[in-house]
């Protein structure tokens, strides 16, 4: 039987940067907080904690003082700095950077368009969208689809952002929406700010799983991005199959393959994926 990993899987590049700031943090530290999971992969997190590395919620956050905090990928906004700097607490900021840059977009046009109505497309509570909301002092409203965007004033020139992981379709149909529902003299601007390297992964996942009896999809519980991509698999491949790490497998998924496709989210790690291939060989053989 075949087993293939597929070699678009596994971590983005804000996440790869993020872990790498940690590794070498802790490199020379016996341990270092962490505002939140660094990646949405529960099997990464024990591997980092193992290292040294101390997940932390905005509760115990506020209770530090004279140490150093990592900031994940996912970006935080900027009450999260001020009360840093109250604290004396370090930040090592591993804020992706197509994040900081939407920050920074979203920022510029809350600045100088006071009156404008900003709307992120995105999901209600993720991380990332926490952090852009708060670049409009919490004032920016989140849609996560086109129901959602009929609730927004039409009447006010309003400017879209979105959420670097969220589909390009669901945020076209968005902004869709919104250039024929805008009512005049209000305008209406957009910024397609998704993040091609996660954006992308769909198609070619699709493509992976067409060509696979079976495909086993490693993904933490917490990925947002996780579950869309099994989703998309699992439409192409009835045979598709989301686990957290090689325990969830089960030998009669592969009694009737020849070949075993294997991926991931952007927040799974390529040695989880690998050691998945090593336990399905194991099983079969």
């Amino acid at each position: 039987m075949k087993i293939e990993i597929d070699e678009q899987s596994g971590f983005c590049f804000g996440v790869t940067r993020a872990i790498q700031k940690a590794e070498e943090e802790l490199s020379h530290s016996e341990s270092l907080y962490c505002l939140g999971d660094i990646v949405h992969n529960g099997r990464e997190c024990d591997r980092l904690h193992e290292m040294g590395l101390l997940m932390i919620n905005h509760a115990t956050f506020g209770q530090l003082r004279h140490t150093k905090v990592l900031l994940r990928a996912h970006g935080e906004p900027p009450a999260t700095y001020r009360q840093a700097e109250a604290q004396d607490i370090t930040i090592i900021d591993a804020t992706c950077p197509v994040v900081l840059n939407l920050q920074r977009r979203i920022k510029k046009v809350y600045t100088e368009h006071p009156e404008a109505q900003i709307v992120i497309y995105g999901k209600p509570g993720h991380a990332e969208v926490l952090g852009l909301v708060g670049q409009t002092d919490g004032t920016a409203l989140v849609v996560a689809n086109t129901d959602e965007a009929k609730n927004l004033d039409l009447k006010r020139t309003t400017y879209l952002f979105s959420q670097t992981t969220k589909s390009v379709e669901g945020f076209k149909a968005v902004v869709d929406y919104l250039t024929t529902h805008i009512l005049p003299p209000a305008e209406f601007h957009y910024a397609d700010t998704i993040c091609r390297r996660v954006a992308g992964r769909l198609p070619d996942i699709e493509n992976f799983a067409r060509r696979h009896d079976v495909i086993i999809f490693v993904a933490g519980k917490k990925s947002s991005n996780g579950r869309v991509l099994y989703e998309a698999c699992k439409d192409v491949n009835p045979n598709a199959y989301l686990i957290e790490d090689a325990g969830e497998l089960q030998k009669e998924w592969f009694e009737k393959a020849e070949s075993v496709g294997i991926c991931g989210a952007t927040s799974t790690p390529k040695w989880l994926m690998e050691h998945c291939a090593e336990h399905i060989a194991g099983m079969v053989l």
